[in-house]
Order: C-alpha cells, then sequence, then structure tokens
C-alpha cells in the first residue's frame, strides 16, 4: 500500500510529486540580502532529498522596513532576483516546486545595521504587543505602499519562475499584528471587528490576485500563537475561526499553511481535529499542517532555552491524520535542516539513519 506521506497531491492550480513540504525557516545566510551559491545548494539538497514542495526561508518585500533581521533574502532588485531565479533552476531540476515566504517583520524590529538602518518599525497601531509601544502607526498611505509591495513581489516570483508564493501571516509579524486585537487597536477601516481587522490582508490578497492571475496559487500562513505571547488565540471558537477564514478563503487564498507547536494537538475541545484539521473542514480548501515532526522536545522551549537537542521520532500519527483525510500536506522544518534526505529516508525505511537536530545545526548550510 501507498505511504500516505508518499502520495501525490493534486489541486486546481499545483500537483506535487508527495505531501512533504519544506517548512520556511529563517537561516540569515544571504549575504547582502542576495540568495549566493551556498543558499542555491542548500534548497537544491532538500529539493533532492525528496521534498514535494520547498516553501523557503521569509523574503522580505520591498519596503523600507520590512526586515528585521540580518542576511534575509530579499524578494525585490536584480542581483537577488537573480539569485532566486538560480535558486528555482536547481529545485526544478531535482524534480522539486518552490515558493517564496513573502514577509515583512512589522513591529517586530529592533533598528540597526540591516536594510532600513535606524528607522522605525511599522505596524496597525505602533505595538510590538500589548502595552509595549514601537516605531510607527501605519497611515493610511503607509498600508497602500506596503500592499504594493507585496503584490511586486508575488508578481516577481510568477517572473524568476516560482511555483506558488506564501504571505507569512503568523507569528505576529505585520499581517498578523493587524489581525491580533491586542496589536491592531485602529479606529479605521483596517481595526475593530474580525473582518475590519483582516481588510489589510484582503486587500493584499485582491492586490496580488490582479498581478499574477487566477490560476496561481497563493498560499496563506497564520497562527493561533505569536512570537510575543506563545498562549495568544485569534479565535476560541470553530465558529469563530470560520468567520475568520471565510473571507479570506473567497479573497483568493488556496492553500491554507496552519502553524501550530504540535501538529497532533487538538484545536478546540470536543473533536481531535488540529488547526490544519478544522481550516480544511470550514474552508474546503487543501491545508498545510506543521509542529515538531522528528522532533521529541517542544519547540517553544527549545527556543526559549537555547535550542536544546531533539530526537528524531516515529512518524505514525502523522500518517494516520493524513491518511484520514485532515490535512493534504505536512510541513518538516528542523528535521530537514539534520536530514536532507528525510523524505527519501522515510519513504525507503531508513529512518534508523536519521541524523538527530541539534543547535549547532543552525550555524551552518551544510546540513547532516
Amino acid at each position: 500500500m501507498e505511504q500516505p506521506l508518499f502520495a501525490p497531491f493534486r489541486s486546481p492550480k499545483l500537483t506535487l510529486k508527495n505531501r512533504i513540504a519544506m517548512a520556511p525557516m529563517t537561516r540569515s545566510f544571504s549575504v547582502g540580502n542576495v540568495p549566493n551559491a551556498e543558499v542555491v545548494e542548500y534548497y537544491r539538497k532538500r529539493a533532492a532529498g525528496g521534498t514535494g514542495l520547498i516553501i523557503t526561508e521569509g523574503t522580505c518585500v520591498d519596503h523600507e522596513a520590512a526586515h528585521g533581521f540580518q542576511a534575509v533574502p530579499n524578494f525585490f532588485g536584480d542581483d537577488a532576483l537573480a539569485g532566486w531565479s538560480q535558486v528555482v533552476k536547481a529545485v526544478h531540476a531535482e524534480g522539486g516546486k518552490i515558493a517564496p515566504q513573502l514577509w515583512h517583520v512589522g513591529a517586530v524590529r529592533t533598528p540597526g545595521d540591516y536594510p532600513g538602518g535606524q528607522l522605525p518599525a511599522y505596524s496597525p497601531s505602533g505595538l510590538a504587543a500589548p502595552g509595549v509601544p514601537t516605531g510607527k502607526k501605519m497611515s493610511e498611505s503607509d498600508v497602500a505602499d506596503v500592499i504594493e509591495a507585496f503584490a511586486s513581489a508575488a508578481e516577481n516570483a510568477k517572473a524568476v519562475g516560482m511555483d506558488a508564493i506564501e504571505l507569512h501571516g503568523a507569528h505576529g509579524y505585520l499581517i498578523d499584528q493587524f489581525f491580533w486585537q491586542a496589536t491592531n487597536q485602529r479606529t479605521d477601516r483596517y481595526g475593530g471587528d474580525f473582518q475590519s481587522r483582516s481588510q489589510f490582508a484582503l486587500e493584499m490578497l485582491a492586490a496580488i490576485r490582479a498581478r499574477v492571475g487566477e490560476d496561481y496559487p497563493i498560499i496563506f500562513r497564520y497562527s493561533q500563537w505569536k512570537q510575543q505571547d506563545y498562549g495568544a488565540r485569534l479565535v476560541q471558537t470553530p465558529k469563530a475561526l470560520e468567520s475568520f477564514l471565510g473571507p479570506l478563503s473567497d479573497a483568493g487564498v488556496d492553500i491554507f499553511h496552519c502553524s501550530q507547536r504540535r501538529f497532533w494537538d487538538a484545536e478546540f475541545d470536543g473533536s481531535d481535529l488540529n488547526l490544519a484539521g478544522w481550516t480544511k473542514k470550514l474552508t474546503g480548501k487543501p491545508t498545510i499542517s506543521v509542529g515538531s515532526v522528528g522532533l521529541d522536545q517542544d519547540f517553544i522551549a527549545d527556543v526559549k532555552e537555547g535550542f536544546k537537542s531533539a530526537q528524531s521520532v516515529g512518524i505514525e500519527k502523522l500518517e494516520e491524520l493524513l491518511d484520514r483525510g485532515d490535512f493534504d500536506l505536512i510541513a518538516i522544518g528542523r528535521a530537514l535542516i539534520a536530514n536532507p534526505d528525510w523524505p527519501r529516508l522515510i519513504e525507503t525505511g531508513q529512518s534508523d539513519k536519521l541524523v538527530d537536530f541539534s543547535k549547532d545545526m543552525l550555524y551552518s548550510l551544510d546540513g547532516a
């Protein structure tokens, strides 16, 4: 019998050879904000190892304060786009497909020596977290500029041969700062109830769809938790989740990437569906699940405590949920840093050859 992980994925706009995606992970190896030969090889190796869909690290759109970290790649400018073109060619040559994650960090930014320099952070209400003022409250003109930056980046993605795009609407970055009532205290059309707090994302989706056409896949990543508050929740009930997701789905999201800390955790009482499971049930759209695949320690605890070693574990629960149709794809993160050929080893029954992820692996792109 075919393993659920290795069944082809087919949707109206995207076909993949299996159900495995590479989760977006900031690596900070693009010196000068341009993907170099080392970055090309990093992605090529994961495609060669059997990953069906590469979702790149966050790539910054063309806005003066989009960046928040060192050596993060741009998704604009001739040099950066030429670098991404080489990444696309390398991934396609290995039989994989690829989507850039388009990113603006918003209020999660400390002025420093990266693009934007000493510019303030931009955010819906000048808040990085409840009661934590930072930077600049965005004017409606600022909002329009950022929407244009995302639309232009999407157009660039299609032009360099990317197979889809992903919008980073999770983890307390700019799009999510508009969603989250704690950081969106606006009283104009971009603040207030959920529909109004979603207006920024809805206008962005419309602008992107106008640039890339109806047939180009748009993936949208969202989360309940925020890096500012791991216990935060946008919604408390399935009904509220449906009210949140419905307009995004109608506006043009083709696939939802549902970020949670552990993929096996149920999202609401009374059901064992996780966040991706509920999203698929409520929208009818394909979903990507993610969260601690191949790790036996809590991801967030690892972050707070300096990335203690995490051990690879079995995937029986993952295959069970995939097989019953809870979600369509699973994104693998740190296990793919440690094992570029993770899919091939799992498919061929060689899980005993998997290398354990450790903190030291974050300091290079070589992998295991």
